[in-house]
């Protein structure tokens, strides 16, 4: 089966014609149904082929098509006997429906929709269950994918699902309705979005239920991201759900199964104290896409900027003493120094320097090899390894990287950051996940400082050991853990564990689970009473859910284990189509056995394109960015498949650039002049447009006709009166009395020595004026400066210097603030 994709909206009519998507959220889980529609609308029969984007851990549970009032609910198969089954009814002229999952990445799927006859209607039906994501305000993230990028991939790879990604560059031709019930035992605080939304709607006085609809005219330029907001979010809770009675007995799908949820509260005496000591690696996506902006409203920065700001606030908040190192990646990777140095004023003063001569210059993004080179460094003794990972995540080889990361999480906390629209959230949330840390999401407008911050808070909290997790249950009753051990906490932060209930109980009803771990050397319970009883209507969510996480588990130890491979496969396949989830070794297939047409010749094929990032900056003529590389490479690889031939013949008749590519004596330049650009790409180069003239390569990260407006100025001269303050202090935390302060301060120098106290000496007065600053007049950027900040106190603490009241008071005068000492931490 050909899967080429070479159609172009402006040639051939796009067979979807709208999506629409009903959430459910219970709690923390939703469930989520997206039913696409699909219209033949030419004159021969054709075969829709459709990859798109689902978050990474979805449970898809469903697919089924309905052609007239006829419904095809799909069974789960095997994976090869799905896609014969489907070819089958497709070359015989029956109507299939094929579902699979990339084997390269779990967040991307491909749906093939056959034999659709000219005139036919088909309204696909896909089902999925995801867990929602706790962000660092306490918020729940759902987000649904609407932006699928190229995923990049490495020289050498073989084709795959995420080969055939096909993006456009302006909107898509079909539209997107959404609407959103939420229940919740706690009261629901608030809803918000980065889309615009109706108004929402209470359905109970007591603020558990409520309504919301996405405004119309989604444009699919962006990820649909809601975060809801409970009131008491970190309470613990625990869900029983019945199985079903007609599974297999001893199955999961048969016993119930219990998901606990629990939110460590850690001593106040520890987090008191953040840790002084550690490794920290920076590890920055340098590739050409980092070169695009972060948003595209006003004063938008481009990502690698933002990046730069954020490596200066990251680096000014290290305490001293620790070691660091920076990387950047593309094509090939840099590191500023040999190995990780001590963080001192000399060491941070020579990564400053390189942090502003950066820029999205590396190439594609090959990942791998430099986490092979850091993985490859021995670990300073005393000092815990934190890996921080920017990258807008679209890499092909996802799980090859997942398995690197799982392989060394012993040896360090891994922090992963997603930057942009279409980011592969298989790619960041795994890499956390694998390396007991925490993802983030950087989209839309967030900035990316406070977001980054937030997990260096994390990475600065004292790591737990020892966890354990224990069960006391009814007799009669015993439990098989699902879910893989627990290898980090986080204050405030959820863990889930999902277990199957086997066994009834010949007494009560009432089970007990216990987490103990040791902080700090000291040792810590956690536990949460819950009833054996099952919990209301919650459908088979927890089931699929925690099906969906031992599939995973199975997956990664197939792909790590060397003799028991078929063994484990067996295994997967199994639970998949029992619990009728997907996994990599599976797929959805329904056949209309009622339908059969006669089909002269192979089915024509149109592609689905999705809404991406531009990838060799402005768009063809009359053809999206995406097509060129996939025409252009079958014919340098030596291929044509049919659809290339076929399409080749249609453009040479063409007035449109692309057809005259294929023009005699145009083709050979073209195909010349294209493998050029490809190399040219891989040093670091990219083109305005594709055309027949060679035009001077220009760096990747100056490829937009507006760079000049969003061009962000260099580290030493920002505007942003923060950063600006920010980038003066010292390694150990103080600041010096000159010009340069004053005029972050918007003063002149002779006002600020002017009113320095007689008996303070010039430092601990910067010093000072710039803590009441910070207090006083970007105290809503907290999170942001709270180690700048942290540093400083303790920098002045040790000066000695007495009471510092007369300064404080001076200090608010000259700032116009009331700031009380005791808020400095002076």
């Amino acid at each position: 089966m050909m899967n080429c994709g070479l159609v172009t909206e402006n040639n051939y009519p796009v067979p979807l014609k709208s999506i629409s998507v009903e959430v459910r959220v219970q709690d923390h889980v939703s469930t989520v149904s997206s039913t696409l529609l699909y219209v033949n609308e030419e004159e021969r029969p054709l075969e829709a082929l459709f990859v798109f984007p689902l978050p990474a851990d979805a449970a898809v549970c469903h697919f089924s098509a309905k052609i007239g009032e006829q419904e095809i609910v799909a069974e789960v198969q095997n994976r090869e006997t799905a896609r014969d089954r489907y070819d089958d009814a497709v070359s015989s002229g029956r109507q299939a429906f094929l579902l699979e999952e990339s084997a390269e990445s779990p967040d991307v799927f491909r749906m093939s929709v056959g034999c659709l006859s000219p005139g036919q209607n088909a309204a696909v039906t896909i089902i999925y269950v995801t867990e929602l994501v706790v962000q660092a305000d306490h918020s729940l993230r759902f987000c649904l994918p609407a932006v699928l990028n190229p995923r990049y991939t490495p020289a050498g790879s073989g084709a795959g699902i995420v080969s055939e990604i096909s993006s456009v560059c302006g909107a898509v031709p079909y539209t997107l309705t959404l609407s959103v019930h939420v229940s919740s035992p706690k009261p629901i605080s608030k809803l918000e979005s980065n889309c615009t939304l109706d108004p929402l709607v209470f359905l109970h006085s007591d603020h558990t239920q409520a309504t919301v609809n996405l405004s119309p005219g989604h444009m699919f330029d962006k990820d649909v991201e809601l975060f809801l907001y409970y009131q008491d979010p970190h309470q613990p809770s625990a869900i029983v759900e019945a199985g079903v009675a007609t599974a297999p007995s001893g199955s999961l799908m048969r016993d119930p199964v219990v998901m606990i949820s629990l939110y460590p509260e850690f001593p106040e005496e520890v987090m008191s104290s953040l840790a002084t000591q550690g490794e920290f690696i920076f590890l920055m996506d340098r590739s050409g896409s980092m070169g695009e902006v972060m948003h595209h409203g006003k004063g938008a920065q481009m990502r690698i900027e933002s990046a730069k700001d954020t490596l200066l606030l990251l680096l000014k908040s290290l305490p001293m003493g620790c070691y660091f190192n920076i990387y950047g990646f593309g094509s090939h990777f840099e590191s500023f120094f040999p190995e990780s140095v001590v963080y001192n004023q000399d060491t941070m003063d020579k990564a400053l320097k390189r942090v502003k001569e950066m820029r999205a210059d590396l190439g594609g993004t090959e990942i791998l090899q430099p986490l092979k080179h850091i993985y490859s460094q021995p670990c300073k003794p005393d000092h815990p390894r934190q890996l921080f990972i920017f990258t807008d995540g679209e890499v092909r080889n996802t799980k090859e990287v997942l398995d690197l990361v799982k392989h060394h999480v012993h040896s360090h906390r891994c922090f992963s950051f997603g930057i942009g629209e279409g980011a592969s959230t298989a790619l960041i949330t795994g890499m956390a996940r694998e390396g007991s840390g925490h993802a983030q999401f950087i989209t839309g407008t967030d900035r990316m400082q406070p977001k980054v911050m937030q997990s260096l808070r994390f990475a600065l909290q004292p790591p737990v050991f020892n966890i354990s997790v224990d069960w006391t249950l009814p007799d009669g009753v015993t439990v098989d853990t699902l879910s893989q051990p627990i290898n980090v906490l986080f204050q405030g932060q959820r863990a889930l564990i999902y277990a199957q209930l086997k066994g009834e109980s010949s007494g009560g009803f009432e089970g007990k689970v216990t987490v103990k771990y040791r902080l700090k050397d000291k040792p810590v319970t956690n536990q949460l009473h819950f009833c054996l009883k099952p919990t209301g209507e919650t459908g088979l969510s927890v089931h699929r859910l925690a099906a969906r996480t031992r599939i995973r588990s199975l997956e990664q130890e197939e792909r790590s284990c060397g003799a028991d491979v078929e063994s484990i496969r067996s295994k997967i396949v199994e639970l998949s189509v029992q619990a009728g989830v997907s996994s990599v070794h599976t797929a959805f297939i329904a056949i209309n056995k009622d339908s059969r047409q006669t089909v002269k010749g192979p089915l024509l094929q149109r592609r689905v394109p999705t809404h991406g990032r531009r990838m060799l900056g402005q768009c063809l003529p009359l053809a999206s960015a995406w097509q060129a590389p996939i025409i252009f490479s079958s014919v340098l690889n030596g291929q044509q498949p049919a659809q290339s031939l076929n399409f080749e013949r249609r453009a040479t008749k063409s007035k449109s650039l692309l057809g005259r590519l294929f023009q005699a004596p145009f083709k050979k330049h073209a195909v010349e002049a294209y493998s050029h650009q490809i190399q040219q790409q891989r040093m670091g180069f990219c083109y305005s447009t594709l055309s027949m003239e060679r035009r001077k390569p220009q760096p990747i990260g100056n490829c937009r006709d507006s760079r000049e407006s969003h061009q962000a100025k260099s580290l030493g001269e920002q505007r942003d009166p923060l950063l600006q303050l920010v980038s003066l202090q010292k390694a150990s935390g103080c600041w010096d009395l000159d010009v340069t302060l004053a005029d972050a301060f918007g003063k002149t120098e002779d006002e600020l020595t002017n009113q320095k106290p007689a008996q303070v000496e010039g430092s601990v007065w910067a010093t000072l004026l710039a803590l009441i600053w910070l207090y006083g007049c970007k105290i809503d950027q907290r999170v942001e400066w709270q180690f700048v900040a942290m540093k400083a106190a303790s920098w002045i603490r040790s000066q000695k210097v007495g009471d510092l009241s007369e300064c404080v008071c001076v200090g608010n005068v000259l700032h116009g603030c009331q700031v009380t000492k005791d808020t400095l931490g002076i």
